[in-house]
């Protein structure tokens, strides 16, 4: 009876029905868009952080650089003797590389062990970021003296300044990131921010071989390839692998196993950087606290840290996701529920003979709410189903359209790609195209909500109906 007499009314009052709703749908749709595109910032953000830290890492301890003071702070030296006796040529075609520790203070590998043992985390592992000066070309005897390095001076190379003292040249300049990577933990670290898109990645038995992954614009700009040698300090390592970079610069140009980072840099069981995982996401905090209380001296960075760093329209559009839209949300939604609850009480009202006639021929209070309510649930499941197909149809106009956010990195960035000390770190704009995923938490919650909607209706119709008496048909008769 209960069912037969449902369907007869639904069909009766389907204006009615449908405009009950669509006041849920709207406010449904509009929950599942605002979700779906704060879940597409978080993602978009959640890549640029990425790209600075490296796959599933939580945070990075590092040691901060001491100011440079006197000569520290004016580049590297590189002395030449190039006179020819034999010959009596002033100069002769030399090169040098000098490697240096780029960006901070470097920690006993120890520390690495330090780190991993606190409580909450999962795991960390090490890496040495350093940065190579190459200078080649014909010097006549007298010492290279290279200036401050350009403000890109990070991955990519690229030319730097300097003068010769003393002497004579025609020379070039050429710089480029090198970072030694622990082989043995190749889920954690900056490499795996990048993909191997030719040859192969690090074995884990390869913690001391001479092979070398090297980043695609690096490769391409020195058209190196997969059986291509990279020469660093007259030691020759084999590429056996090029990594794009999911989203913005590559953390390195060329990545090594870190026992040969250590080497080339003459710091033996020395780290720049540690990245760390945690257990839980929700224990990052306390985990920060707990490393810095028991490794004095180290710098505990955050990906909170970092996203607080993060300017540009990413930052503003997800803010804005955040706080007006989800306000925007709720206030829609509670006027949606409230105006189904009216809607359904004025129903509710109309059809006071009728109730008042089936509370004469029995019906008790209880089974006429048990109908309102059990209308305006069917209501709001068609409501719900309504919103959640205008809610697909917004987040995938978003993802289609996929407006492009921008996401500014300013200098003194956490990671590999710090630059050294003494140095200004040029504010950085990553593009990041927006999406709009739709999960299905995001569909049960539409789901819960079309039947909070109707449960909120009916409610209102039910206690509408059960003040009704069989008297009120009789009047509403007369």
């Amino acid at each position: 009876m209960f069912f037969t007499y449902l369907r007869r009314e639904l069909r009766r009052r389907r204006k009615a029905a449908l405009v009950v709703a669509s006041g849920l749908a709207l406010g449904i749709a509009l929950v599942i868009v605002v979700t779906s595109v704060s879940s597409g910032m978080g993602k978009a953000q959640d890549k640029v952080l990425q790209s600075l830290y490296g796959l599933g890492t939580d945070m990075t301890v590092t040691k901060a650089a001491a100011a440079p003071t006197g000569e520290q702070g004016s580049g590297p030296r590189f002395r030449f003797d190039a006179r020819d006796s034999d010959s009596g040529s002033d100069a002769q075609e030399q090169s040098s590389d000098r490697v240096m520790v780029q960006g901070f203070e470097t920690l006993a590998s120890s520390t690495v062990a330090k780190v991993a043992a606190q409580d909450g985390v999962a795991d960390a592992v090490g890496g040495l970021s350093l940065q190579v000066v190459r200078v080649s070309g014909a010097f006549t005897r007298g010492e290279f003296q290279q200036g401050e390095a350009p403000a890109q001076g990070g991955p990519g190379g690229g030319a730097a300044e300097g003068r010769v003292e003393g002497g004579g040249a025609d020379f070039d300049v050429d710089n480029y990131s090198v970072y030694g990577t622990d082989v043995t933990e190749p889920a954690l670290g900056p490499l795996t921010s990048s993909k191997i898109t030719s040859g192969r990645t690090f074995k884990t038995s390869e913690t001391n071989a001479k092979v070398a992954v090297v980043d695609s614009a690096y490769a391409k700009e020195k058209k190196y390839k997969v059986g291509s040698t990279v020469t660093v300090k007259s030691v020759e390592y084999d590429v056996i692998g090029v990594a794009t970079a999911d989203s913005g610069d590559a953390a390195a140009d060329v990545y090594l196993p870190l026992k040969q980072a250590q080497t080339l840099a003459g710091s033996a069981n020395k780290v720049t950087t540690i990245y760390v995982k945690a257990e839980d996401s929700q224990r990052i905090d306390a985990v920060k606290a707990a490393v810095q209380k028991n490794i004095a001296g180290t710098t505990v960075t955050t990906s909170a840290d970092l996203a607080d760093r993060v300017s540009g329209s990413l930052s503003t559009a997800s803010s804005l996701a955040a706080g007006v839209g989800k306000w925007l949300s709720i206030v829609v939604l509670v006027a949606a529920f409230l105006v189904a609850g009216l809607l359904t009480s004025s129903a509710v009202s109309r059809r006071v003979r009728e109730f008042g006639t089936l509370k004469a021929l029995g019906w008790r209070s209880g089974r006429v709410t048990r109908q309102v309510m059990g209308e305006a649930v069917v209501n709001g499941l068609v409501g719900g189903a309504l919103g959640i197909a205008l809610g697909l149809a917004g987040a995938y106009a978003v993802t289609a359209l996929s407006p492009t956010l921008q996401a500014e990195l300013g200098g003194a960035m956490s990671g590999p790609r710090m630059v050294g000390p003494g140095r200004e770190a040029a504010t950085k704009t990553l593009d990041v195209a927006l999406t709009a995923p739709v999960s299905l938490a995001t569909i049960a919650l539409a789901v819960g909500l079309a039947v909070t909607g109707g449960l909120i209706a009916g409610a209102f119709g039910g206690w509408r109906a059960s003040r009704l008496r069989p008297a009120d048909a009789l009047r509403r008769i007369d």
